[in-house]
């Protein structure tokens, strides 16, 4: 009995702690290398959730022009290039996931109303729905409930003056409170993962 408690309260206090770093780290990982000028920009796909929860703004500068980015984000899916972040650890969980790095002509034609899936395998949360295309601009992800949008996931590409690119991505959520707080890192750093391959494969030769 006195192991069982010793156990369980050292789960306790590891969650605890789990709790209090993602409460800590939250405004950190909520503007991750975003301006304040970027944050408070209007972007596309703003409109379909107006009322939000929470709102996470991350960002990179990527050395290429939009036309050369986008593509890449067309592809994003479990049974397309995969999702860029940590296949290894998605397909750990059980979460079958691609890794078909190269541009595929047949990939290339998403619109609204499609399904991005976030696990091939029959194990896998809801997928997400396009919501909205917009070439070289913008690709709009989300989930929907009773004909409303309750989860929006922007991808938006801001040309720069200096050539280069700012690929901003926008999660505007009613998922808050709760185990929602405990997955909060986990989604960060999946998504940092992400941004940062988009980044390295758009840059290539």
């Amino acid at each position: 009995m006195k192991k069982f408690l010793l156990v369980l309260v050292i789960l306790v206090v590891i969650l605890g702690i789990v709790v209090l770093m993602a409460v800590l780290l939250t405004p950190w990982m909520d503007r991750w290398r975003t301006t304040p000028e970027e944050r408070l920009m209007e972007l596309p796909g703003d409109k379909y959730h107006s009322n939000p929860g929470r709102v996470a703004n991350r960002a990179v500068t990527i050395n290429a022009p939009a036309e050369k980015i986008y593509p890449w984000i067309l592809q994003i899916g479990a049974d397309k290039s995969g999702m860029y972040s940590y296949t290894w650890l998605e397909n750990l969980v059980g979460c079958k996931m691609a890794k078909d790095e190269t541009i595929r002509p047949e990939w290339q034609n998403l619109a609204a109303g499609d399904e991005m899936k976030m696990c091939a395998g029959d194990f896998a949360p809801p997928p997400y729905i396009v919501v909205e295309t917009l070439p070289n601009q913008a690709v709009i992800y989300g989930h929907k409930e009773n004909d409303a949008w309750v989860d929006v996931w922007q991808f938006v590409l801001v040309p720069q003056a200096d050539g280069t690119t700012r690929l901003i991505t926008r999660t505007s959520t009613n998922m808050v409170g709760g185990m929602w707080e405990v997955i909060r890192p986990i989604s960060f750093t999946m998504e940092r993962k992400m941004l940062l391959t988009l980044k390295k494969l758009a840059e290539q030769p």
